[in-house]
């Protein structure tokens, strides 16, 4: 019974794993690609790649590929991928900042009452 249990648990982590490779290879391409119409030529290329290896049952054959795909994956990666603007390590991330404690911004607009 534990034989069994170790099988599928280290089966759920390939799984896992090779989930996240596809993730982040198929985000990588967006970064390589100039045009959508590129794009989706190259994800399904990916996606090809990905599938003809879809029933393999050798478990170390599995993790083999893995550690391939992702020995690739490291090396053909983006030197400088597209960030997002507004998240970490954009350029819009943090531009306006919450004001210190102790500031008061008054919102009124010109209607402020400082006569």
């Amino acid at each position: 019974m534990s034989a069994t249990a170790s099988y599928l648990a280290r089966r759920a982590a390939q799984k896992e794993r090779v989930r996240i490779l596809y993730r982040r290879a198929l985000k990588d391409t967006l970064n390589w690609a100039v045009h959508r119409h590129l794009f989706y030529q190259d994800a399904s290329e990916l996606r090809e790649k990905f599938d003809a290896n879809k029933n393999v049952e050798s478990l170390e054959a599995i993790d083999r590929m893995i550690a391939d795909g992702e020995a690739a994956y490291n090396k053909w990666r983006h030197p400088d991928p597209y960030i997002v603007p507004w998240a970490p390590g954009g350029s819009k991330f943090t531009r306006n900042p919450t004001p210190p404690s102790g500031i008061e911004i008054v919102y009124d607009y010109g209607r402020e009452e400082h006569i």
